[in-house]
């Protein structure tokens, strides 16, 4: 499959996904569900989805199509889809976030390691910088396709948006199917012990879970942040803040392939300094807009860093995984990363939705989040020791 019909791929999961991803805790607000009930659903889909990445990696270490995990994924999505559409109970809530999260987890390894197999004559550093930017497309598309549901008080609208993107995705691969992803064995090379190439990709994995807990608190805690109000910014109809955070996902979308395509050309630690700023800084201002009457403003300044921070690091971190693990084993070093976004979609939202609880507004939230950003600039400097550019 040429890397265009990847990109497209892509993009049609990524519209479906959008509005559930970031809205998801807009509808079970409306049905009152507490911050961390909906922290449990998005954590434990989390807990699902690791299993998914360490099946998908064995599928892809064996040899098999990229496609296949794909569309097993395909699979769990319309399942939990179909859950979360007439879910009124914390079981079916559940349920649902549990399918949605295996489908995550099987979804992710499988299609990031398509891309350097997709990408030759193009370097894999701008396959990942396309690739990418249609994520972020579709994304954004699928979000504020999600405002508009919610605006038009459908917003569990988003739930058959996905169902169609879901099919559409399966009829694409059905047609063009993925290529089949490298085995060592099959291939005549050297199986490297694991032992000899983890050390040196701990600090990127550590990096990623810090990183990934952006996303996810984007996800889960900006949405009922925004709805619930801070210590003096008022409350936001829930129409304004998914546009909000549809603006920032439309943002990302239109500086996704400039700044992707501006770091491919850098070393991968200059991609992941300027993203860890820029996570640091943009949720420093989140905390600080609790505190002003007029904070609405800032969390739009701050939603403009989040998105540059995203755009630096979603393909600069998966170039440097590729460059840090040996040929053969893209398939397991690929899980490992995708691992990083199940912990800390795991741990980020039931920590968040513990501490709006306690505190009812978010400050606290994003003071310890930014904080934890800054720290993680230590990790870069090995990670620049060790990552060697492929072809």
């Amino acid at each position: 499959m040429p890397l265009r019909e990847l990109a497209s791929v892509r993009l049609v999961a990524s519209f479906g996904a959008g509005g559930v991803l970031y809205l998801t805790p807009m509808v079970f607000h409306q049905v009152q569900f507490s911050a961390s009930a909906v922290g449990l659903g998005l954590a434990l889909a989390a807990l699902a989805g690791t299993l998914g990445r360490f099946a998908s990696g064995a599928l892809l270490d064996q040899g098999r199509s990229c496609g296949t995990p794909v569309l097993l994924a395909a699979l769990s999505g319309l399942i939990g889809d179909s859950c979360l559409l007439g879910a009124q109970e914390l079981q079916g809530y559940i349920i649902g976030q549990l399918f949605l999260g295996l489908a995550g987890g099987l979804y992710w390894p499988a299609v990031e390691l398509a891309v350097p197999l997709c990408s030759p004559p193009l370097p894999s550093a701008r396959g990942y910088a396309l690739v990418r930017s249609a994520d972020a497309c579709g994304v954004a598309a699928g979000t504020l396709c999600g405002s508009l549901l919610a605006a038009a008080g459908i917003l569990r609208g988003v739930y058959w948006v996905d169902i169609a993107a879901i099919a559409a995705l399966a009829a694409l691969l059905l047609h063009r199917p993925l290529p089949q992803a490298l085995n060592s064995k099959a291939a005549g090379l050297d199986a490297a012990p694991l032992m000899t190439w983890l050390p040196g990709l701990l600090p990127m994995l550590g990096l990623a879970v810090v990183a990934t807990s952006i996303p996810a608190l984007m996800q889960s805690a900006l949405p009922l942040d925004l709805v619930r109000g801070g210590l003096q910014r008022a409350a936001q109809p829930e129409s304004l803040s998914a546009l909000l955070i549809g603006l920032q996902l439309g943002l990302l979308m239109l500086i996704q392939w400039p700044v992707g395509q501006k770091l491919a050309r850098r070393p991968v630690a200059s991609g992941l300094s300027l993203s860890m700023i820029c996570f640091s800084a943009g949720t420093l201002l989140l905390a600080l807009s609790a505190l002003s009457q007029h904070g609405v403003g800032l969390v739009a300044l701050a939603l403009i860093l989040v998105a540059l921070g995203e755009a630096a690091f979603l393909p600069t971190a998966t170039e440097a995984v590729v460059e840090l693990s040996p040929p053969g084993h893209g398939g397991l070093a690929m899980a490992l990363f995708s691992q990083c976004f199940a912990l800390s979609a795991f741990a980020a939202p039931l920590l968040a939705g513990v501490l709006l609880d306690g505190d009812g507004h978010g400050v606290s939230v994003w003071l310890l989040t930014a904080l934890c950003c800054a720290l993680s600039l230590l990790l870069i400097k090995p990670i620049r020791g060790r990552s060697r550019r492929r072809p």
